[in-house]
């Protein structure tokens, strides 16, 4: 075997838990896979007999590669058009960690809304600690800081986490329900039965990324999302086609219109309602969708 081929081989075992830890910290597939892609580079030319540990090894790679990136996306992130949201994601295995922590199977909308709202430094220190069950001392030497440091921007990560996330995940029923709900309130543009679906105080964030119509900022209240969805109905005709299927291991739709562009609704189902729709028109972020739709 030559060395490319051992590069590949002692690699590709570890690729899709280094693209679940970059896709967690960028909230972008396209990004964290060239992200991965750097990190195999790197390894290729790396002293691979001398590594003793290389998912450890790579992990690092990987979290300070994307921390680099970061310095970056958050300047472009500032000037972003509208609310930012992450790329959906359709197949949530693609991504796991294979580890045992609660968090592992956790790709929801909301929990990367809330990583992106914390610091670079306590995203990496969060994930790589419990959700990729990496050590203190090896994060301490990933951030370049002390280990009781790690600890503490892991605690208050942890912190805006339990704040943020819903207490109890809702039953099949409910998803069952709510989104068979949708599915007709959508298809026959019926106010009245779309607003039964919804909670009070739901919110409706939208991301065109400024390449397509959408609302500039979330729009929060029952009915304020009904009356912007009403002046969307009255503008244009329903999707000519509104396909299930899983997002980021919520229940979800691809919309296709028209036109043939594609739109996907991700649902935040809570207490019996649909607490919040994370709608993504940016079409930069919808191209491994519209592949996997065209397979």
């Amino acid at each position: 075997m030559d060395r490319q081929d051992e590069a590949v081989q002692s690699f590709e075992p570890h690729r899709r838990r280094l693209t679940g830890l970059a896709y967690r910290m960028l909230g972008s597939l396209s990004e964290a896979e060239d992200i991965v892609q750097e990190a195999y580079l790197r390894w290729h030319t790396a002293e691979r007999g001398r590594v003793d540990n290389p998912q450890a090894y790579l992990l690092r790679t990987v979290a300070r590669l994307c921390l680099d990136h970061l310095k970056s996306a958050r300047a472009r992130r500032e000037t972003y058009v509208g609310p930012w949201l992450p790329e959906p994601i359709v197949d949530q295995t693609a991504l796991s960690p294979d580890s045992a922590s609660e968090l592992a199977d956790d790709l929801s909308v909301a929990l990367l809304m809330t990583l992106e709202r914390l610091s670079p430094l306590e995203r990496a220190a969060f994930l790589l600690h419990d959700v990729f069950d990496m050590e203190f001392a090896d994060i301490a030497e990933v951030l370049d800081r002390s280990e009781s440091a790690c600890r503490q921007l892991a605690a208050r990560a942890r912190a805006h986490v339990s704040e943020q996330r819903p207490r109890f995940r809702p039953s099949p029923d409910e998803i069952a329900r709510l989104s068979d709900g949708f599915h007709r309130a959508v298809m026959s543009g019926d106010a009245a039965q779309f607003a039964a679906l919804l909670a009070e105080d739901a919110v409706l964030y939208s991301d065109g990324g400024g390449k397509r119509i959408a609302a500039l900022k979330p729009i929060y209240g029952r009915d304020k999302i009904l009356r912007f969805i009403g002046g969307l109905t009255q503008k244009g005709p329903v999707p000519v086609a509104l396909h299930r299927l899983p997002l980021n291991g919520m229940p979800g739709f691809l919309f296709v219109g028209q036109d043939g562009e594609i739109d996907t609704v991700a649902l935040d189902i809570r207490d019996g309602a649909i607490a919040a729709i994370y709608a993504v028109r940016n079409p930069d972020k919808l191209r491994h969708v519209a592949q996997r739709s065209n397979s």
